[in-house]
């Protein structure tokens, strides 16, 4: 994509394991936009935490390694750099401040030994070299944009002291202090309620447009994606399924696990409440692809009910459906 913020190409990450090589990714190809959202969509263990890890160059070299692919990433200053060839010196200096993430669960991430404002302020002073001072009131200033009541108190306070939409939040600030061009946010509202879970997307899209940020939202729940995303990336067994904008997703999906995916959200609407009936939500059958032991071809043919002989015989390409939107299912059209 001409002019992408971030560009994902054949990216192809493993895990050293006592098992052996576990492949996690195999060939992913995502593209963010400017001011775009991306959702990244599927079950646990589909390897979409490994995609953005491997974006971040958080994977540990011990274990894993990228193997194959590039990760274009565009900076301020107009330079494009391959973040996988990067050493950690010089991805340290572009993460959390052009690139930031919001990791799932705030307390494995916040320090409970310091105080709230202090972690914030933290990234400011590293990156941007303000005074302790400064940076302090910087976090006290991003804690008021992310809509925490009497800021200054809490900046003094110790993350156990905080409820976890408040935490939430402040994992939210401390990733945007140094006004990032790309925040990658992975699963940041499994953990809360569905009240304070709606809270948060809001407020995620309204800090978007004021930032700027290309966004890459991580989840495996369909219900949150049209409220936050401008096109949808399904992930299965390590690879891309289907892509397309959003609305298009939910209303024509076109692979079967897609579909699975969308039969299974509960329906609210006025339509599902008219009937008065009740209805059970579909059931994808089976269980997600074994990484030691993919079956041949599709990974999902195990699964889908439209699978015929055929769909065994080579792993499917990700063909394009129309402008922007691609399938990587042999029967998509039969499907669609």
């Amino acid at each position: 994509m001409s002019g992408a913020l971030l560009d994902i190409r054949g990216l192809v990450t493993e895990f050293r394991t006592e098992a052996g090589l576990l492949h996690a990714v195999k060939g992913v190809d995502l593209t963010i936009a400017p001011r775009e959202t991306l959702a990244l969509v599927g079950e646990s263990g589909s390897g979409k935490s490994v995609t953005s890890l491997s974006a971040m160059r958080l994977i540990p070299e011990r274990v894993g390694r990228i193997a194959a692919g590039e990760i274009l990433f565009t900076g301020r200053d107009g330079q494009t750099r391959d973040l996988a060839k990067l050493d950690q010196r010089q991805m340290s200096t572009l993460r959390g401040s052009e690139i930031a993430m919001i990791f799932q669960e705030p307390m494995t991430s916040l320090n409970p030994a310091h105080r709230i404002g202090v972690q914030i302020a933290e990234a400011a002073r590293l990156h941007e070299g303000l005074s302790r001072k400064a940076a302090h009131a910087r976090a006290i200033e991003m804690l008021r944009l992310v809509e925490i009541p009497e800021p200054e108190r809490r900046a003094e306070a110790y993350p156990h002291q905080l409820s976890g939409g408040m935490r939430q939040r402040v994992m939210i600030a401390s990733a945007l202090v140094c006004h990032p061009a790309l925040l990658i946010a992975d699963e940041p509202t499994t953990a809360l309620d569905s009240t304070v879970q709606l809270q948060i997307l809001v407020l995620l899209k309204r800090l978007q447009e004021e930032f700027g940020m290309g966004v890459l939202f991580i989840t495996h729940n369909l219900g949150v994606v049209a409220e936050i995303a401008d096109r949808v990336a399904v992930m299965y067994g390590g690879r891309i399924v289907e892509d397309a904008p959003v609305a298009e997703i939910l209303t024509q999906p076109r692979h079967p696990y897609t579909k699975g995916l969308l039969g299974s959200v509960p329906r609210t609407d006025h339509a599902a409440r008219a009937g008065g009936s009740r209805e059970r939500l579909a059931q994808i059958p089976g269980s997600m692809v074994d990484p030691f032991h993919p079956p041949p071809g599709c990974d999902f043919a195990p699964r889908c009910a439209f699978a015929q002989p055929a769909c065994s015989a080579a792993v499917p390409p990700l063909e394009p459906t129309s402008r922007g939107s691609h399938v990587r299912c042999i029967r998509w059209r039969e499907i669609a």
